[in-house]
Formats: structure tokens, C-alpha cells, sequence
């Protein structure tokens, strides 16, 4: 099933941590029945402040990345020197995108890792090819 191997996006992760988002419940089922789960530095950098922007508390962000990183499923990728030159290079093959760098060192450790499914309401992962699972 190529939802076993889960990438997990900014906005998949705020879908899961706001209970009021109307994608909640979907979000929560697709984390729960992969098998694997993958994410970035990068990707964590960028929620924290989204989800402040979109009233979070932010005791209850911090404590939810904290016990995110303590599920054994989860490979969290530091990006190197080397991750974020590839994302560099992708950025500047793909001129008439509006994605940003987290989008593209995203894409990257998707392709290195062979996961095809992004838990993100994100449009830019289809553009790309991946699979998105929410609705925006």
C-alpha cells in the first residue's frame, strides 16, 4: 500500500495538532495506519511558527513536537550542506514554482527515500508528482 511510507508536511502536521481543522480526523488516520513516517528539520522549523500564526498555544506546539520525535516510526532527516544544495539546484530548475526551500528539500528526501505519499494539503507536492493526501 503506498500509504505505508508517509511523508509528514507542515500543514499535514497542523491538520493532526488542531483539532478544529476539518481535515482532524483524516489526518489522524493516515499517521495512525502508516507504517513509516518521514520528515525534516526543515519541516519543523516551519510549524512551529504556523501553527502560532493560527493560535496555537504554544506550551502545547512545543510538547506536541517533543512527543512527535518519540514515535519510533519516525525518521526525522537533518538537512546537511549537501540536502540543501540539492534543494537549491531544484529551485532553480523549477523557476515558474512558488516553492519554498522546505518544499524542496521535502521533495528531495521523498525521492532519495522512495516515499510517495505527503501528509499536506500542500498543491505544490502534486505538482511534483507525490501523492496529497488532504484537501486544501
Amino acid at each position: 500500500m503506498m500509504n505505508d511510507l508517509l511523508f509528514l508536511d507542515t500543514s499535514g502536521l497542523l491538520s493532526i495538532h488542531d483539532e478544529k481543522d476539518f481535515r482532524n480526523q483524516t489526518a489522524i488516520e493516515f499517521f495512525t495506519k502508516a507504517k513509516r513516517l518521514l520528515t525534516t528539520n526543515y519541516v519543523l522549523a516551519e510549524f512551529v511558527p504556523l501553527s502560532y500564526v493560527r493560535g496555537k498555544n504554544r506550551k502545547e506546539t512545543l510538547s506536541y513536537i517533543n512527543d512527535l520525535l518519540q514515535v519510533a516510526r519516525l525518521e526525522l532527516v537533518w538537512v546537511d550542506e549537501r540536502l540543501h544544495a540539492e534543494a537549491m539546484r531544484l529551485l532553480e530548475e523549477r523557476l515558474d514554482k512558488s516553492y519554498s526551500l522546505c518544499d524542496a528539500v521535502s521533495f528531495s528526501v521523498m525521492r532519495e527515500r522512495g516515499f510517495l505519499s505527503a501528509l499536506t494539503t500542500d498543491k505544490h507536492f502534486q505538482q511534483e508528482g507525490f501523492v496529497r493526501l488532504l484537501e486544501s
